[in-house]
């Protein structure tokens, strides 16, 4: 089918894939203009990847910049800005999400004489296809890899058709407010609602959203993604779909859908777009109905190492030192979403070996490894921390993960492992690194044992990284400024710059996180006070004296170095009376 102008139905059936001989074309592209060596060509046909760019790239022999740039030079065509262009509504809808993401085609814009397009190759070849396609006249601008998959994300958004189904959902019963049992069997039966739930959790994905709130508020329902730390509002439903919405995610979840007064926790397993995801579900009573919080966990995401996590490399090095002793005990402390586990799977990637027995009790197990034994919390078939923690004990483990240490029997234990010639990692919640030490002698730990056991504390925060794709400078404010002179940071290179906001971080100015890193070594002279009970302060005068560099600190440097701003780091580490 052609398409014969604005009103037409949609595009021809779409036939365009990446062939032998579009990556062979690039190879002699790329080899010409002196970009690669021929020996890399060779090296990356070897390679695992959709494309031979993508295997370019994937081997650092290319980046994903100099090859856009360099097509667009060979071909006569301009570079796509996407700071500053949206793609528009009317083109959006010409092709399919799959269809783009097969061609590597994006519509950013229509009029009545061609289809503006941005795609990775813009080869004759591949445009002739799109024209045909598309069934009219094509204009292209060249992208990178890397925005090309971002702009896919943020323009096909999965809740656009939110709208029609709540629609469809209103015309099929209008007495839903008052009919209860009909609201639940709707969340088995009722189609839209399905797809509602489906949308939002598939958009939560391909916005990297940790986090999905659902709140009644009054007669509307809020729907908001937790994105890089920061809440933002995404939807704004009719309160009449609301319980529905509920009993389908507790359906999801093995949740009881009749129990509304009660909190409940769930767990729901699927697969989005292939991608396995595991969400955790929350639901607690709030005035005007029920609230939902969904932790959403992708499974597909690759598992960092140590040194991708954003610690100076200082702090690394010694941190690594720590993990590999034969005993004791390291400790990750910090907020809830502060990356506490990611950094405790990043040192059991880098401790795991055919050597050495590793065992983690978790809740949940967020993450798989083949080659770790892991235990995953059940409480109601008497599976709890303390009690999982005594069975590892007697599983011959040489490294133990506790996943967190919630009460003063798991503190125990894991103290007292550590003691008997086991290493153990575990996180706690507390501010920073010497408060986790208090924390442990609040819960009732003898201050002998905390001396003995514990080796470090690793306090951590999680900052928003400026979006490198709208930089532009700008004029700190005298409170930014305060802070990083009091915490010695100064002016980056080339001046203040900030995120103006643009199509890929969602007019935030921030995209994705660095983590900031405060380690505290258990040093002689630490010791000393912890068993003396010494006063926070003077123990946290000590750790700087003997080279701890705090929190504040750290992210002071990440100001300096241009990888984030004053603003985000007094937004998300607390700064007043350190």
């Amino acid at each position: 089918m052609r398409l014969k102008g604005k009103h037409s139905k949609g595009p021809a059936p779409v036939s365009a894939a990446r062939t032998d001989e579009d990556d062979e074309r690039l190879g002699r592209i790329l080899v010409s203009a002196g970009r690669v060596q021929p020996y890399q060509l060779d090296a990356a046909r070897e390679q695992d990847g959709p494309s031979l760019g993508a295997k370019l790239i994937a081997s650092g022999a290319i980046t994903d910049e100099t090859l856009a740039r360099t097509l667009s030079e060979h071909h006569g065509v301009p570079l796509v800005d996407f700071r500053e262009q949206t793609p528009a509504a009317e083109a959006i809808a010409l092709l399919t999400r799959e269809q783009a993401a097969l061609l590597q085609a994006l519509p950013m814009d229509v009029d009545d004489d061609a289809v503006t397009l941005a795609v990775v190759d813009p080869a004759p070849e591949r445009l002739t296809s799109l024209a045909a396609t598309l069934g009219r006249p094509v204009r292209v601008a060249v992208t990178t890899l890397r925005d090309f998959e971002r702009g896919l994300d943020t323009a096909y958004r999965a809740t656009q058709q939110v709208g029609s189904q709540i629609q469809a959902f209103e015309a099929r019963d209008n007495l839903r407010r008052e009919a209860a049992n009909l609201e639940v069997a709707s969340a088995n039966e009722e189609a839209p609602v399905v797809r509602v739930v489906q949308m939002v959790i598939t958009q939560a994905m391909r916005d990297r959203a940790s986090d999905i709130h659902i709140e009644p508020t009054g007669e509307r329902v809020r729907v908001r993604y937790r994105i890089d730390g920061a809440l933002t509002e995404v939807l704004d439903l009719p309160g009449s779909i609301g319980p529905a919405i509920v009993s389908r995610i507790k359906i999801l979840g093995g949740m009881n859908i009749v129990e509304r007064r009660r909190p409940q926790d769930g767990q729901i397993s699927m697969e989005i777009e292939g991608r396995e995801i595991d969400i955790r579900v929350s639901t607690t009573a709030v005035v005007g109905g029920e609230k939902v919080v969904m932790r959403v966990l992708d499974k597909s995401r690759p598992l960092f190492k140590l040194e991708q996590l954003g610690m100076p490399p200082e702090t690394a090095a010694r941190f690594s030192a720590l993990i590999h002793a034969p005993y004791g005990m390291v400790i990750c402390a910090g907020p809830t979403g502060g990356g506490k586990t990611t950094t405790l799977y990043a040192s059991l990637g880098e401790l795991n070996s055919p050597e050495r027995n590793l065992m983690t009790i978790e809740d949940p197990v967020e993450y798989k490894f083949d080659s770790i034994n892991q235990i995953q919390i059940n409480e109601q078939a008497g599976i709890t921390f303390a009690g999982g923690l005594k069975s590892i004990l007697r599983q011959d483990p040489d490294v133990i993960l506790v996943g967190e240490i919630r009460d003063v029997d798991t503190a125990r234990i894991a103290v007292q492992s550590a003691l008997t010639g086991h290493f153990v990692l575990s996180s706690l919640h507390a501010t920073e690194a010497v408060s986790a030490l208090y924390r442990l002698l609040d819960m009732g730990i003898e201050a002998f044992l905390i001396a003995s056991s514990v080796t470090a504390v690793v306090a951590q925060r999680l900052v928003r990284r400026s979006c490198t794709s709208c930089l532009a400078p700008y004029e700190p404010s005298p409170d930014e400024l305060a802070f990083l002179h009091t915490f010695g940071g100064s002016e980056p290179i080339g001046g203040f710059q900030h995120g103006t906001g643009c199509h890929f971080c969602s007019q935030t100015g921030y995209l994705e996180r660095i983590g900031v890193y405060e380690m505290l070594v258990i040093t002689d002279e630490v010791r000393e006070l912890i068993v003396d009970h010494a006063p926070h302060d003077q123990m946290r005068k000590l750790a700087q004296n003997q080279g701890m560099r705090t929190l504040q600190q750290q992210a002071a440097q990440l100001v300096t170095h241009g990888t984030t701003t004053a603003a985000e780091v007094m937004r998300s580490i607390y700064v007043a009376g350190v």
